[in-house]
């Protein structure tokens, strides 16, 4: 029997990244090693998705899986993004790890930007997840005990209220049929707080909504540990 390909894969904290890490943790051929996710440094937040950075490191904490991390600028350009995106990737290689894994579904021009990007690196991509029928996909996600919340809206294709609302088949019923049922064109990010991946579910509480960049709605999720610091600041405003 060979031995299991060890490959790194890119995690957002959402669900599309962690379907794909319990794909792959399915897949005898490969060897999930750890989760490379970019932040932005200036907000100490995912890129796109908004979440706190400690929350990201009790996700990574729970699965049980080393968390690499690309610092970006305020406003990173597409050429930062690339160039340290592929000096993480030229680091893994050299540690023998040759592969990326992405939790991509269909879109054809994101899937070539990531080939042509890992090229540069020498590093070799994988899509556990693409091209499963997105309907059937987001009940799979429910149907195996995962639960997750939306953290981020696009409002040119939901409305604001849907931030903060739980991923469930009840919201699934309630999305616009111009909206793909796993948000892969852009309509809503998520964080994952528990499921199959998971020892146990990083604690948070859900903040109020706030409205960025003339039309992303990001619903906060106050840790824990941060929750009386978040009080404090609401009852002072």
């Amino acid at each position: 029997m060979s031995k299991a390909i060890p490959l790194i894969l890119s995690w957002s904290g959402g669900k599309d990244s962690a379907l794909a890490l319990h794909a792959l943790r399915q897949d005898a051929r490969y060897h999930v090693v750890g989760l490379l996710t970019s932040v932005n440094e200036h907000y100490g937040r995912v890129s796109m998705h908004g979440v706190c950075e400690s929350l990201l490191d009790a996700q990574a904490e729970s699965i049980g899986l080393p968390l690499y991390k690309v610092k970006l600028s305020e406003r990173p350009s597409n050429e930062e993004y690339e160039q340290k995106m592929c000096a993480a990737l030229e680091s893994f290689k050299a540690q023998g790890i040759q592969h990326v894994a992405f939790g991509d579904l269909f879109l054809e021009d994101i899937r070539q930007y990531r080939l042509a990007n890992t090229k540069k690196a020498g590093v070799e991509c994988v899509f556990p997840l693409w091209h499963r029928p997105t309907d059937k996909l987001a009940r799979e996600f429910i149907a195996l005990g995962f639960k997750a919340v939306l953290c981020c809206v696009d409002e040119q294709a939901l409305a604001g209220e849907f931030a903060g609302r739980e991923y469930d088949e009840a919201l699934l019923n309630d999305l616009p049929m111009t909206a793909d049922p796993c948000g892969e064109n852009g309509e809503f990010h998520t964080f994952v707080y528990a499921g199959p991946i998971f020892r146990q579910s990083p604690a948070f509480t859900r903040g109020g909504r706030v409205r960025r960049d003339g039309r992303f709605y990001f619903c906060d999720l106050i840790p824990a540990e941060k929750q009386h610091e978040y009080l404090a600041t609401a009852h002072h405003g």
